[in-house]
């Protein structure tokens, strides 16, 4: 990333407004300032509020576009099933885009389940997570990058993400590693 947070967009380009996940299309020459850039995606601040910028939209804020996220650890035997150390790779790489911690260590990944197709012979990801808040309107937004990841790794045909809200989620979910992220501890 360059040096300065402060960005002129080169183009129109589209948006997820934060917190509702209401889409907007931000104009070419808006000024916007970085706050946020994990997980492949850009959180921006603007005249609308707080938005969120998709990877492959990098370009419009002078960055580097975004490639596939790398798939290290071991993979899927050939025809096998996807290994589960990719998948929660996959899913270290999503975040809330205001929140600097991944789903993963801020605990809203409630399952993951591997299951054969049988018409296919292929292998569906089906995932339960949450989100920090109920009425959180990015919910969709997560939801969808989280997808997105797991239909990257080897051996995945399908994955299927579905928010539930119990139990409901709390501070206590959150990963060692993301409690010291945060400075809570």
């Amino acid at each position: 990333m360059n040096e300065s947070k402060e960005r002129v967009l080169s183009r129109d380009t589209p948006a997820v407004q934060i917190p509702n996940g209401g889409l907007l299309t931000l104009s070419k020459g808006t000024v916007v300032t970085l706050t946020q850039t994990l997980g492949g995606s850009f959180t921006v601040m603007c005249d609308a509020g707080l938005a969120r910028i998709g990877g492959e939209h990098a370009d419009a804020l002078g960055e580097d576009v975004v490639g596939a996220v790398s798939l290290g650890g071991e993979a899927a035997a050939p025809g096998g099933p996807p290994a589960e150390e990719r998948l929660w790779s996959q899913l270290r790489n999503v975040y809330d885009p205001e929140i600097p911690v991944n789903i993963v260590d801020l605990g809203l990944v409630y399952s993951l389940e591997v299951k054969l197709r049988q018409d296919t012979g292929g292998y569906k990801v089906a995932m339960q997570m949450t989100l920090t808040a109920p009425g959180c309107g990015m919910g969709p937004a997560i939801a969808e990058d989280a997808k997105s990841k797991l239909l990257l790794v080897p051996g995945v045909d399908e994955a299927e993400v579905n928010l539930v809200w119990e139990p409901a989620w709390n501070q206590g979910m959150i990963s060692e590693e993301g409690k010291m992220k945060l400075g809570l501890i």
